[in-house]
């Protein structure tokens, strides 16, 4: 047998099975709840108003927060009233111990602000609402019960009448259900955490992220302690051979011939692990990185990067390949004489900015290069905007949260 999950599920069911079920009582109570909640908040609200409007707006900005933390946890434990399903927390756990480690990250999650609006809703409307659902639901049949109680009805007629609102009464729990269960779906949506299959599959892509990077770092390893040795202890041993060859005969320029080429590949090869994962960025962090690359690059360019700590490093090496990608973009396309990259950590968000004197007019759809730095930055959960009108400046912005 199948057991609807909630309120509105039983209502679209069965219709009069769904009267002899406990879910209109359950809305009910979920309803008049709501209501009585509602009703003491604004009675609390009025007694502060009394004590003045600036008083009054104060302790509302202090206590907004408290309150809505303290009411979301009561709207979710009221669901289990008309949804089966429990409403998960949307919080997230504090990256440190101590008050002021859970309240920074309080502050700055959205969770925290949805609850709040939502007790604000609730105070303001919601519980008016809730009321008046109650009150149409039953407004007729209480009318009908009450008739052989007015003094200008006959008692022959009103008899009739309350039977028929006796009979009509369990009607009222048709309107009563669906605004019930209309609100449980606008507080579960508001309140909860995000449906599972898409948590999920953000915690899937954060471990392919994470395995990616540490498959990066191993190849990295190998070939900076494998091949890259082998090929300096090969140019080592070139170098060594030409000063024993007799200058200007044949096995001479052969031998310096094979030790330009050993010289080439291995700062080819260098180019290469660089490219995979710089070590630099492994040892020293993300600022002296980009120190490092944009002290190669063919366009002048200034750092400005002031971070309190080390970053995750998905994080630094999402923001590294993005200074790198769009310096090689400036020496290519934008015809500049200079460039300017800064990085700042704001409310835990690492917010980089890489601009240039260049002529502008960089198009985000014409080429692959942005796209792929869009699509990099995204699997980080981050943005990537792009300003870059006719005759400059252009300034690509990266958002990149860390928490």
């Amino acid at each position: 047998m199948h057991h609807p999950r909630n309120a509105l599920q039983a209502l679209a069911g069965r219709p009069l099975r769904f009267l002899w079920s406990a879910w209109p009582w359950r809305s009910l109570a979920y309803l008049l709840s709501g209501a009585v909640f509602g009703a003491a908040a604004a009675l609390a609200i009025s007694i502060a108003l009394t004590a003045g409007v600036v008083a009054a707006v104060a302790l509302a900005a202090v206590a907004v927060v408290p309150c809505g933390l303290v009411a979301g946890r009561f709207e979710r434990w009221r669901l289990r009233l008309v949804d089966r399903a429990p409403a998960a927390d949307p919080h997230e756990r504090p990256g440190a111990p101590g008050p002021r480690a859970w309240l920074r990250t309080r502050l700055r999650e959205q969770a925290t602000w949805r609850e709040a609006g939502y007790t604000l809703l609730s105070v303001l409307a919601l519980w008016w609402v809730d009321l008046g659902a109650i009150a149409i639901g039953g407004a007729v049949p209480g009318v009908l019960l009450s008739a052989p109680f007015q003094p200008d009805t006959p008692l022959s007629l009103g008899l009739p009448l309350a039977l028929a609102g006796a009979v009509i009464m369990p009607t009222a729990a048709y309107p009563i259900t669906a605004w019930a269960g209309a609100r449980a779906t606008m507080a579960r949506a508001l309140l909860g955490s995000p449906d599972p299959e898409l948590a999920e599959v953000v915690r899937s892509r954060a471990r392919l992220v994470d395995a990616f990077e540490i498959e990066r770092r191993r190849i990295e390893r190998d070939l900076h302690d494998g091949a890259q040795q082998r090929l300096v202890t090969l140019a080592l041993k070139l170098g060594m051979a030409r000063l024993d060859l007799e200058p200007g005969s044949p096995a001479a320029e052969r031998v310096a011939e094979a030790h330009e080429e050993a010289m080439q590949a291995l700062a080819e090869l260098r180019e290469l692990i660089r490219g995979v994962h710089p070590r630099i960025l492994t040892d020293l962090g993300l600022p002296e990185a980009v120190l490092d690359v944009a002290g190669r690059s063919p366009v002048p360019a200034e750092v400005d990067i002031v971070l309190p700590r080390r970053l995750p490093t998905a994080t630094e090496v999402t923001a590294y390949f993005v200074v790198s990608e769009a310096l090689a973009n400036v020496a290519k396309h934008s015809r500049a004489a200079r460039c300017l990259i800064r990085g700042r950590l704001t409310r835990e968000t690492l917010v980089m900015e890489i601009s240039d004197d260049g002529g502008g007019g960089a198009d985000p759809a014409s080429g692959t290069e942005l796209a792929g730095l869009a699509d990099r930055v995204a699997v980080l959960s981050g943005t990537m905007s792009l300003s870059s009108p006719a005759g400059g400046p252009t300034i690509l912005r990266v958002e990149i949260p860390c928490a």
